[in-house]
């Protein structure tokens, strides 16, 4: 017996065909932007229906908050360690590295909330993640005492999100994963050691 597209949509593939799906919108997203990206444009670089997407992600409002989501609660866990960063070089290095992994895990989802954050305000997932990064400004705003504080952890954390982009959009794939990491490692716990050296005021 030939199984067609459509009953093979309809078997239970459910769970492989809703992260192709998510996986193939994020790319989009990140590529195209989400206003440039259709949902029947999602459906046929995933290789199914349009009616099977909407099956999966009832809009794509939704498919948004699925791609992306759990890169926002991530990230806003990873930067509740921020409160660390004067506490010793130990707090610096843990908080670092796990800053640097977060990047290289969702580097696609950092790219498409950071870049099209402002254009974008009104979908809640998309205001949840500025909500997070302006708590992260603003906290950090209010415990530094000069501009070069506040650019040196802007460069570093900013300056490391894009490098991971970049080097994936560019198509520099000269450094293996570890390397790459163990740089990158280095050069923000650099940028952000005259800060976190500094004691911690009464």
């Amino acid at each position: 017996m030939t199984v067609n597209k459509s009953d093979r949509e309809a078997q239970p593939h459910r769970q492989t065909a809703s992260a192709e799906i998510l996986a193939i919108a994020l790319a989009q997203f990140a590529t195209a932007g989400f206003a440039g990206t259709s949902l029947q444009q999602i459906a046929d670089a995933a290789g199914y229906s349009k009616s099977s997407v909407l099956y999966h992600f009832t809009s794509k409002d939704a498919l948004l908050e699925a791609a992306i989501g759990p890169a926002v609660d991530r990230l806003e866990h990873v930067l509740g360690g921020v409160a660390r960063l004067r506490e010793s070089s130990e707090a610096r290095e843990l908080f670092v590295e796990e800053f640097i992994d977060f990047l290289f895990e969702y580097r696609l989802e950092v790219h498409t909330f950071i870049n099209q954050g402002q254009s974008l305000v009104g979908i809640p997932v998309i205001d949840r993640a500025n909500a997070v990064l302006g708590r992260l400004a603003a906290t950090f705003a209010a415990d530094s005492t000069t501009v070069e504080e506040k650019l040196r952890f802007g460069v570093a954390l900013g300056g490391a999100a894009y490098e991971l982009v970049a080097s994936m959009n560019f198509g520099d794939q000269e450094l293996a994963h570890d390397e790459r990491r163990s740089a990158l490692i280095t050069i923000v716990s650099e940028l952000l050691a005259p800060i976190q050296t500094r004691p911690l005021t009464a």
